[in-house]
């Protein structure tokens, strides 16, 4: 009987270390990462607050940075300028975790980046805690807060909108800005009452502050979509010069009654025995003779408006580190639906039916006219560096990639298209000295509010260093007579004006 229990108690004083290791691997190797992202683990937040979060800059400007607090959390994460730059650093808040540059740049910021290993370590043995890295954007500080200031101020009571520039030689987002906006300083407070209060403030507004409408919400681009289809009937050969109708009204193909309209049903200007030219339709906006050109002169056109579509990678998927929504040709429950409905053609061609794109990806398409028809991915962030200021990587300005989309020639011909829609345009702020090309556009609004403004542009049209969007949503506001040129024309040539102050030596 001894002899059993001395076997029994042998055994279990052997297993008992085991069991304690295998616990205490299970938790650390398993668990771990689960309990330091459990909300209720306290100690993971106070040290994550206890240790300073990296800058994020735009050039020499200051974005954000984590200040030293006198309380537990030890360091306070602040905001410039907030309101203009939230769409592009996003908030950093204990209560609702992170968002824009804060979450796509984190590991860089909290210095857990695997590039920061070495110096982690140098720190730790020097009893430093843990640095966090710089991010630097491509942000030009100027334009961003003009852009912000046109919206807020160009419409009564301020703009419900997106304004997104780029440089057209590598895609470098130079202004983001996005209205309504927030200020991230009320979210990173340390006080989570006022930090509740105030997101709830903020998710109840049917404005949407929250929401960065340049590459979160894609909507009908009306007119400006016209280059695109301007650009796939010149890649199918059709002159610039070829004759079309300048009815005020078209039968939309395919139905008994139906017909798309010029806007305001006029005539198109300047035609000569009915007709316009290709060149006369794009400078003044002419739906009926878009339409005519894509369902009757233009064989097999759905297939080659798709074509051009896929070669500006319209609806791919992209990132700028911050996710971008698809924009789309055709809904994606109908794929097939312009090949079989010539009704639906008719009404795409011109950027309404269930064409969609988002403020970044129309200022893309521009810049790639702009850049002689080669298309550059847009990207936000400029260069990543160590707590030490030494770069993490290239300069991404310097490696960024261009892709051919459309023939040089085609380039050509529509920024010819394009300026003389510029001269032929209404609005304010027109300066002949900015030698723009542009495009203008008014979408339907499914909503039944006016209609959707959208200005496109690029200066100086012989070498361009600045190519934008401009989308200004509807409201009871501006009333039923809001166009792309009354709205957000003024708006892109302010933001150009500021680009060009300096003799558009960028």
């Amino acid at each position: 009987m001894n002899t059993s229990l001395r076997r029994v108690g042998l055994v279990l004083a052997w297993l008992f270390p085991l069991i304690l290791i295998a616990n205490m691997t299970f938790v650390q190797a398993w668990w771990s990462v689960s309990l330091r992202k459990n909300p209720q683990n306290r100690r993971a937040l106070y040290h994550e607050y206890s240790e300073p979060r990296g800058k994020i800059t735009a050039g020499g400007t200051l974005l954000a940075y984590s200040d030293p607090s006198d309380d537990r959390f030890l360091y306070l994460r602040k905001y410039n300028d907030p309101m203009a730059y939230a769409p592009i650093t996003g908030y950093y808040s204990m209560m609702r975790g992170k968002t824009g540059l804060e979450l796509k740049e984190n590991a860089v910021l909290d210095g857990t980046d695997d590039r920061l290993f070495s110096q982690r370590l140098l720190d730790f043995l020097a009893s430093h805690g843990q640095r966090g890295g710089m991010v630097n954007t491509t942000i030009d500080a100027k334009l961003q807060e003009v852009a912000y200031q046109q919206l807020s101020a160009g419409c009564p009571g301020g703009c419900v909108g997106a304004v997104v520039a780029l440089d057209p030689r590598n895609g470098a987002v130079l202004a983001m800005a996005s209205a309504p906006s927030y200020d991230p300083n009320q979210l990173s407070s340390h006080n989570l009452d006022d930090t509740s209060k105030y997101y709830d403030t903020l998710s109840h507004d049917p404005n949407r502050p929250l929401v960065n409408r340049a590459i979160e919400e894609a909507y009908p681009p009306g007119s400006t979509f016209k280059v695109v289809t301007t650009a796939a009937a010149l890649s199918y050969g059709i002159s610039p010069d070829i004759r079309l109708t300048a009815a005020g009204s078209i039968p939309l193909p395919g139905t008994a009654t139906a017909t798309i309209p010029n806007y305001g049903g006029e005539t198109c200007p300047d035609s000569v025995g009915g007709e316009v030219t290709l060149r006369q339709a794009f400078a003044y906006s002419c739906n009926t003779a878009f339409v005519q050109l894509m369902t009757q002169k233009v064989p097999n056109a759905e297939a080659v408006l798709r074509g051009m579509a896929t070669q500006l990678q319209l609806t791919d998927k992209q990132a700028v580190p911050m996710s971008v929504v698809p924009s789309q040709l055709v809904s994606p429950d109908e794929p097939n639906l312009l090949q079989k409905d010539a009704a639906a053609l008719g009404q795409s061609v011109i950027g309404q039916r269930d064409v969609r794109l988002t403020p970044l990806m129309n200022a893309e398409i521009t810049a790639c006219v702009a850049n002689g028809g080669f298309l550059a991915r847009p990207f936000v962030v400029q260069q990543e560096f160590g707590p030490d200021l030494k770069p993490l990587g290239d300069d991404q300005t310097k490696r960024s990639v261009l892709v051919p989309a459309m023939r040089p020639q085609i380039a050509k011909t529509l920024t010819d298209l394009m300026v003389e829609a510029e001269r032929r345009a209404g609005g304010k702020g027109k300066d002949p000295k900015l030698e723009i090309a542009s495009k203008t556009g008014t979408a339907d609004n499914p909503n039944n509010k006016s209609p959707y403004s959208w200005y496109v542009a690029f200066a100086p049209a012989s070498h361009p260093v600045i190519a934008l969007a401009v989308l200004v949503e509807g409201s009871d506001a501006l009333g039923a007579g809001a166009t792309g040129a009354s709205v957000a024309g003024p708006i892109g040539r302010a933001v150009i004006a500021q680009a060009l102050a300096d003799g558009g030596q960028r």
